[in-house]
């Protein structure tokens, strides 16, 4: 469903999106059409008719625009599937008169959400030149396909929202970047689920109370957060931080925003697998951590590993582990934010440990009984001590 609503079918490619999940196109069917009802490409159209809607209501798109963004082939396939769908034109649910130098859409969740956490835990680790928060805000730059421009994301005022404002040159992507700024600021969680199960634990509890709705963040761009999660290895979060502006400013394609800090695409894994490991290590990092990021280009670049939460994550977690200079600890990290996986653990991390009270044997067997949320039970962990990861 996850990979339905970030448009992984809006040409209606199931074969690609069973593949990427290690199934056959024939059992991604039947255990849809199983488990909900209809088929993944009647799933995939209700997707576009949900943000199509949207789009009529909070933006001053024009019906085309909004018929190609919300991933339909044409105009007149929209109108026809819209109104036997709702019984109503795309006319007839236009919101009201829209500023139309403004492009935004609320994005809902279930709340409580700890925003101020959130938005702080990004803010250590943005990639300078390509990502930017402060007290409100979270702002970056964005490249899907051909479409590049810039989004910034604050809380709506009065609903339990997220606002999401895009440059207009997005527009053609715009449910892309929707899909994934849900992926990023982790909306599709359950908090009161969460909260059930790690509440019952002696040493998590407190951290549940203080912090409701804590979040695991997630990553906008799956290629982006491993080569930042490899750049912290062994180093300070800041440290990573200013490895990783130096590594956006060599090989990322420069790009004009309204905000002078934005002014780089986060680099691309084909770019990046051919580099040569010596021009990586001499933006300060050893030439093992080079050499690491290279095969990480080369194997994101080939497809061998997919950094998407639409994706077999047991065998990505084994595929990024094959990889020279990635553990299992990086490996977990990565799953956890690039591939959204709820119960993904990095157990031989010393802060949780610490946190836990335990070593790496006892922390794993106490982790058994906060499945399957366990990556919440370790960024309540991390809270708890008050120490970056």
């Amino acid at each position: 469903m996850a990979g339905i609503e970030e448009h992984a079918l809006s040409s209606a490619r199931v074969g690609d999106l069973a593949a990427s999940l290690g199934v056959s196109d024939r059992h991604l069917r039947r255990v849809t059409e199983a488990e909900l009802g209809v088929s993944p490409i009647q799933l995939a159209q209700t997707q576009r008719l949900l943000l199509a809607k949207r789009l009529l209501r909070e933006t001053a798109l024009s019906q085309t625009d909004i018929a190609f963004a919300s991933g339909f082939g044409s105009v007149r396939r929209f109108n026809a599937l819209f109104k036997s769908r709702y019984g109503l034109s795309p006319r007839a649910v236009r919101g009201k008169s829209i500023d139309t130098d403004t492009l935004s859409v609320q994005l809902e969740f279930r709340p409580p959400l700890a925003w101020d956490s959130l938005l702080a835990y990004l803010r250590l680790r943005a990639i300078p030149g390509v990502e930017m928060a402060d007290a409100t805000h979270y702002r970056r730059t964005v490249a899907i396909g051909d479409a590049k421009g810039w989004i910034a994301v604050s809380t709506h005022p009065g609903a339990n929202a997220l606002n999401l404002e895009l440059s207009p040159s997005l527009t053609p992507v715009i449910g892309a970047v929707i899909g994934r700024v849900k992926h990023l600021f982790d909306l599709g969680a359950a908090p009161d689920s969460v909260r059930m199960v790690l509440r019952q634990d002696d040493i998590l509890a407190a951290t549940v109370r203080r912090l409701p709705g804590l979040r695991v963040a997630g990553a906008f761009d799956g290629f982006e957060l491993a080569v930042r999660t490899v750049l912290g290895q062994q180093v300070s979060v800041k440290g990573a931080s200013t490895l990783s502006g130096r590594w956006a400013h060599a090989f990322g394609e420069p790009i004009a925003t309204p905000f002078p800090e934005l002014n780089r695409l986060s680099p691309r894994a084909d770019r990046v697998a051919g580099v040569a490991a010596e021009d990586l290590a001499s933006l300060g990092m050893v030439g093992a951590r080079a050499r690491c990021l290279v095969g990480l280009a080369r194997a994101v670049a080939g497809r061998k590993i997919v950094l998407s939460f639409a994706a077999n994550v047991e065998e990505q977690i084994e595929g990024l582990m094959s990889l020279p200079g990635i553990g299992h600890w990086t490996a977990n990290y990565i799953a956890m934010r690039a591939l959204h996986w709820p119960d993904a653990f990095p157990t031989g991390d010393l802060v949780l440990m610490r946190a836990a009270q335990s070593n790496q044997k006892q922390l794993q067997q106490r982790s058994e009984a906060w499945r399957p949320w366990r990556a919440y039970a370790a960024q309540y962990l991390w809270q708890s001590v008050g120490v970056a990861p």
